[in-house]
């Protein structure tokens, strides 16, 4: 017969910093498709304003997009800045 040994958690499910963390933009009745694209074309790095025109599109056929992913640190710079300008975000979370 083996021995199980399960260790304790240091830290919540999702609290570590490293893998990929996405910016998750909500579907909302008050953010206009312009407001939507400027916003995201200013805050995230390649995205341009077509790019940002399509986001917004998407995000109102859908109800959501991920608009960037990577490091915890710049996922939380860049929605903190999107939460800022009034857009509906998801929590941040890791994929």
């Amino acid at each position: 017969m083996s021995l199980t040994v399960e260790l304790p958690r240091v830290a919540g499910p999702g609290s570590g910093v490293s893998g990929l963390w996405r910016v998750v933009v909500l579907n909302d009745d008050f953010n206009t498709f312009d407001h939507v694209a400027e916003t995201l074309a200013e805050v995230i790095p390649g995205i341009t304003l077509a790019e940002g025109y399509r986001f917004a599109d998407r995000i109102h056929r859908s109800g959501c997009a991920i608009v960037w992913s990577g490091a915890r640190d710049d996922a939380e710079g860049y929605w903190q800045r999107l939460d800022d300008a009034g857009l509906t975000l998801a929590p941040l979370e890791a994929s």
